[in-house]
């Protein structure tokens, strides 16, 4: 049995929760159901849950400023959101599961099905959501980067650009160094595009403040300022041209 509490401060949200929960999760018995991040503190400290779902948007005290006052997190977090899309793609690349209203049946019953099997849990990954959403919806100028024994706080602006390699990736950065990361490319895509970034080839997805210039060919490769030679595939070719024509 999973022991879970519901946070949300809209009593329709938290009712329907617990009616689908009831139906479809059956595996899941709801301990308390909290109107606000006041009152969810205080039930996951004397409840101790194996799960919380909990909304991001709430008065006075958000889903994360619940998560930064607690010394420790023992418990799995599946966040309940009518969130932007930006901040859905930082809870993505930081291993998190989430929910968006209104609420699924399919989308509960896979989301409480990772937590029923256990999956191996990163104890870092909510400080890494942390750091990254931190900046709100506004471009990423930082990034919470986990690697293996630590995370690292990446400005963006520093990372040249990052290679795939099978599931992992390889950050490049503007200090020569660079960063692996058990992710694969797609993650970083999704969380970089919307800024200074794109995928000129199916393993590389550079910055494009770092290209110096584009060599023509079949798909061609760009040159870039430390020197480094990046191929491009012909598929990315007219998307690259646009975008460097912009600059």
């Amino acid at each position: 049995m999973i022991r879970a509490i519901i946070i949300d401060d809209e009593a329709g949200a938290r009712e329907g929760l617990q009616l689908l929960l009831e139906e479809y999760c059956q595996q899941v018995k709801v301990e308390a159901c909290c109107d606000g991040a006041v009152q969810g503190l205080k039930a996951i400290k004397s409840l101790q849950p194996d799960l919380v779902f909990l909304d991001i948007q709430m008065p006075h005290m958000s889903g994360f400023d619940l998560l930064e006052c607690l010394d420790t997190i023992d418990f799995e977090v599946i966040f309940v959101t009518s969130y932007d899309r930006y901040a859905i793609k930082a809870i993505k690349f930081s291993a998190l599961d989430y929910l968006l209203k209104p609420i699924d049946a399919e989308d509960l019953m896979a989301a409480v099905e990772k937590v029923n099997h256990k999956q191996q849990k990163e104890k870092h990954r909510y400080q890494t959501l942390l750091a990254n959403m931190r900046q709100g919806s506004e471009k990423l100028t930082r990034l919470a980067i986990p690697t293996e024994n630590e995370i690292i706080i990446q400005k963006v602006d520093d990372i040249v650009y990052c290679a795939a390699d099978g599931s992992y990736c390889h950050v490049h950065l503007a200090d020569q160094s660079k960063v692996t990361v058990a992710k694969n490319l797609k993650d970083f895509e999704n969380i970089l595009s919307e800024g200074d970034f794109y995928r000129i080839h199916n393993s590389t997805l550079v910055n494009i403040g770092y290209v110096n210039k584009y060599v023509r060919g079949e798909g061609g490769y760009v040159v870039l300022k430390n020197g480094e030679h990046l191929d491009v595939s012909r598929r990315k070719k007219e998307g690259l041209l646009e975008l460097l024509n912009k600059v």
